[in-house]
């Protein structure tokens, strides 16, 4: 407890990778607004997503609980089942103003307007994504035509959508109104950026400056090409290629509606995707910018908890792949997660302890002064945060799942894939469940994941050791029911 209630203005982009903040090592973006939130708070530099997918992400983060255990797997669900509040609904019950700003994505959004949950959220402004396929409550689609465009015409544009109509800065605007509204007690604004998500189309202004030529380009060795043959099996929506041959191109979805699909820009190196992806990244800092300009402006920086975070990550050409799926490399389930509160958290602190998402809710219960239900996996940070405990050490590993999350009509392969990974300090275990291909590296000598010692007759007792303490933990980790409460 830090005493008065916070506020908390919570930013949460989507599919951005770990390695993209400027203070915490990549010298190739630019992001001096959230550098600030480093410097002034605590980066936890190992966060890890528990699913390489949107919706059973956010649904996990949201509970505190793994999305195995609230019954929420996978992308494209009718609803969400409910069965476990969500941190925004306990935290409005206990007298915060919850406000959600752009995408929720806790069901599908598959051209419609998702089903709300009981979600606690007075102000709702919604955007599940930068498309005009709604007939009717796309706030994000109203606020462009009330400055006079068209969203559909503008997403056509191979320059993107200039940046006064993105849907970035239109978060930024709606989160600044939320902020400066007048109320009694504390507030959460959840600010969901649909950005750094494909289809990589920055505003032209903003890709200008990046330049392909100087990105650092991905991760990858030849062998990453036999390696991603024999995974092709499981979901991806990408297969393996060379990095300087990617396909933008999702098997299903254009870019925007109307677009034909010969008309969009198809391979395109890694660099030239980094190089977009980065120019993405720079318009969000730059709109976290003017969200703590608003706090400060109204005196409220001081009492307001802000984090900085991501649902996944993106392979961005690492090991011949481009977008999400069932791998579990740490570009796509190792995230951002920084939480800055001047005078009341730790400054300039990295943490390099492994945390997970699910560990957000509990970090705010406990924040608001209400108890942690022991059904949550997820732990408080907040020892972490205050400087109470050791901040290289909170959990001796982190698990991730991949249960069938994305329709096969989504995917190069259609298999319906299930996958569990399990991460300790050093090492790290992916399971294919009923397949013959897995893998196992070692991050303290292998940090980019090349060399699959799966099979490797010098491992195999680690490698058992691995399997039984992941088994352990997914069994575990599920929902068991109703409280016992008696003998019979």
């Amino acid at each position: 407890m830090l005493g008065e209630r916070p506020n908390v203005l919570w930013i949460c982009t989507d599919q951005q990778r770990f390695d993209t903040i400027g203070a915490l090592g990549n010298q190739h973006v630019s992001t001096p607004n959230v550098d600030r939130l480093v410097e002034e708070g605590v980066a936890f530099t190992h966060a890890y997503s528990q699913c390489p997918i949107c919706t059973p992400s956010r649904a996990s983060f949201l509970t505190g609980m793994y999305p195995s255990a609230v019954h929420v797997n996978g992308n494209g669900n009718s609803h969400f089942t409910g069965r476990w509040p969500l941190v925004t609904k306990t935290l409005a019950d206990a007298g915060y103003d919850c406000g959600l700003i752009g995408k929720l994505h806790l069901a599908s959004a598959y051209r419609r307007i998702e089903p709300r949950a009981d979600d606690g959220y007075r102000y709702w402004q919604y955007s599940h994504a930068p498309r005009d396929d709604w007939p009717q409550g796309h706030d994000y689609a109203d606020w462009v035509r009330s400055k006079g465009a068209v969203l559909g015409e503008l997403t056509k544009d191979r320059d993107g959508v200039p940046a006064e109509f993105h849907q970035t800065t239109w978060c930024a605007e709606k989160t600044i109104e939320f902020i400066g509204q007048e109320r009694e007690g504390p507030w959460l604004a959840s600010v969901n950026i649909y950005d750094p998500h494909p289809p990589f189309n920055p505003p032209k202004e903003y890709r200008d400056m990046f330049d392909p030529e100087e990105m650092p380009g991905a991760l990858w060795q030849e062998s990453d090409l036999e390696q991603q043959r024999i995974l092709g099996v499981t979901d991806f929506q990408s297969v393996g290629q060379h990095p300087d041959d990617l396909d933008i191109r999702s098997p299903i979805i254009p870019v925007s509606p109307g677009v034909a699909e010969e008309d969009i820009p198809g391979h395109r190196d890694a660099k030239t995707l980094q190089a977009a992806y980065y120019a993405m990244i720079k318009l969000i800092d730059d709109q976290v910018g003017r969200m703590l300009e608003a706090l400060e402006a109204t005196g409220q920086r001081e009492r307001t908890v802000v984090i900085f975070t991501s649902d996944h990550g993106e392979t961005l050409g690492d090991h011949g792949l481009i977008q999400k799926g069932c791998r579990f490399y740490d570009g796509l389930v190792r995230v951002p997660l920084i939480f800055s509160c001047p005078g009341k958290f730790e400054r300039g602190l990295r943490s390099d302890a492994l945390v997970e998402l699910t560990d957000k809710t509990p970090t705010l219960l406990e924040l608001a002064g209400l108890p942690i239900p022991k059904t949550m996996q997820g732990r408080s940070l907040l020892p972490i945060l205050t400087g109470q405990t050791d901040p290289s050490r909170f959990r001796d590993f982190v698990r991730s799942e991949y249960y069938d999350a994305l329709d096969s009509s989504f995917c190069r392969a259609q298999d319906g894939t299930y996958a569990t990974m399990f991460r300790d300090q050093r090492h790290k275990l992916v399971v294919y469940h009923g397949h013959q291909v897995n893998e196992l590296y070692d991050l303290e000598n292998d940090p980019n994941e090349f060399n699959n010692l799966w099979n490797d007759p010098g491992h195999q007792p680690l490698k058992l050791d691995l399997m039984q303490r992941s088994f352990d933990e997914s069994i575990l980790a599920h929902d068991w029911g109703p409280e016992r409460i008696g003998p019979m």
